[in-house]
């Protein structure tokens, strides 16, 4: 697709956009009254317009039936309100239902998934994760290490990006899985690198980690809604996300697990158990003994914090109803032309204030573009503040930006651009 720098290319492109409707689904933040450029879905999704309706429809069951809400008298009983959100999952993961479930939040569902996989036994002990790696991921991989005894130092192996290189290598991850072959327990990466926004290749490295008889696990944080998966054809053994960033679902929202079928009757699997993930049939019979549910819903603890999951299912059907790959098909396209104007500037300025560390292939992306700019970075970020663009400041040195294509438009990335021209003195 050929680019230009003009307004009325952006206009044009809106109104091809087959998707351009969803834009209306979503509360817009306002900026001296007029939309802000909101480019940071992948840290808090906005709203959409539906999701009040939704919570206001639990809080009248409440208010009418009180605990009877849980049973068939509430529009959407709350005994099985996780099960409403399984088909939209298994869609956007490319998963069975049995192997998805929204629950708790993402380093809670980190934890309860290490639990049961990371098992290390003899010298198969050690973890490999990436340098840099979001702090949920750090934290909770240290603290499972020293659970079992074992010093991060010794039994973490941290995978950086080449000499002068952002983005790691998918040979190199590769070649560390298989130098550390017979002492690797568990490989656990992200879906999309929160940092640089790269987009790892999720079936190269399970079958990598398999081949080596390690465990296989992925943080969906930055992936979940960002890119289509498939998560069961890849022989993923377990996934977590969050639902509040490109998944709309509100600050703090529920997250989710996926747990491959192929572990989904193993009763064996240790874990952390919770009634929720008891025997459903059995579960108000309050007998000892845990007989987990097969698949993911075993690993649930408690019953459903509804009103988030309200919230949850809002954003879901709005996805169901877009579909994953036509989101990515414009993802792909709007990314590449926001990327074309960012590099437009640094054409007209003569040098290249802006690096884009975010990967240039396409399918090594999802929405988001992170930026070093060469000078005043944060006074950059500032100005864009002020002027409306709500974007993403990362110590110490990146601005993120993410066009997510629910929402987002081609105006939305020229009027970005125009913005930061004016800073540059470009054209004026």
């Amino acid at each position: 697709m050929n680019f230009n720098t003009t307004s009325e290319f952006a206009k044009e492109q809106d109104q091809k956009d087959p998707l351009r409707s969803f834009r209306n689904h979503f509360h817009i933040p306002q900026h001296k009254d007029q939309d802000t450029v909101y480019f940071t879905g992948n840290s808090l999704g906005l709203q959409p317009k539906k999701t009040k309706k939704y919570l206001e429809q639990e809080l009248s069951d409440w208010a009418k039936y009180g605990v009877e809400g849980h049973f068939e008298v509430s529009k959407r009983p709350w005994f099985h309100y996780h099960k409403f959100s399984k088909q939209a999952l298994a869609n956007l993961f490319g998963a069975k239902e049995l192997e998805v479930v929204s629950m708790n939040n993402l380093s809670g569902n980190l934890h309860l998934m290490m639990v049961s996989f990371f098992r290390p036994e003899g010298k198969r002990n050690k973890i490999i994760i990436e340098s840099g790696a979001f702090p949920s991921d750090y934290y909770v991989v240290e603290s499972q290490l020293r659970f079992h005894g074992l010093n991060p130092a010794d039994h973490q192996i941290e995978l950086k990006p080449r000499e002068g290189e952002y983005a790691l290598r998918t040979e190199d991850i590769i070649n560390s899985i298989e130098k550390h072959a017979d002492e690797l327990a568990l490989v656990m990466l992200p879906g999309v690198q929160y940092y640089t926004g790269q987009y790892f290749d999720l079936k190269k490295i399970t079958e990598a980690a398999h081949s080596v008889g390690a465990i296989a696990g992925f943080d969906l944080a930055h992936a979940a809604g960002n890119l289509p998966m498939k998560l069961h054809n890849w022989n993923v053994d377990f996934a977590v996300w969050c639902g509040y960033k490109y998944l709309n679902s509100g600050p703090g929202g529920v997250s989710g697990i996926f747990v491959h079928e192929k572990h989904a009757h193993n009763k064996e699997l240790p874990r952390f158990a919770g009634w929720w993930g008891h025997n459903e049939g059995e579960r108000f019979k309050m007998k000892p003994g845990f007989d987990p549910m097969p698949g993911a819903d075993g690993w649930q603890l408690s019953n459903v914090n509804v009103l988030t999951s309200a919230a949850h299912l809002a954003s879901l059907e709005i996805f169901e109803e877009a579909g994953i790959e036509n989101l990515r098909n414009k993802s792909l396209h709007l990314t590449a032309y926001t990327e074309y104007l960012l590099e437009d500037i640094n054409s007209s300025l003569g040098e290249k204030q802006i690096n884009i560390i975010t990967p240039k292939d396409p399918n090594q992306r999802g929405a988001q573009l992170s930026l070093i700019i060469k000078a005043n970075g944060k006074a950059i970020f500032d100005y864009l503040s002020k002027e409306g663009v709500i974007a993403d400041w990362r110590e110490p040195d990146v601005i993120r930006i993410a066009p997510a294509p629910l929402y987002n438009s081609y105006e939305d990335s020229f009027r970005f651009y125009s913005i930061l021209k004016n800073y540059y003195n470009i054209g004026n």
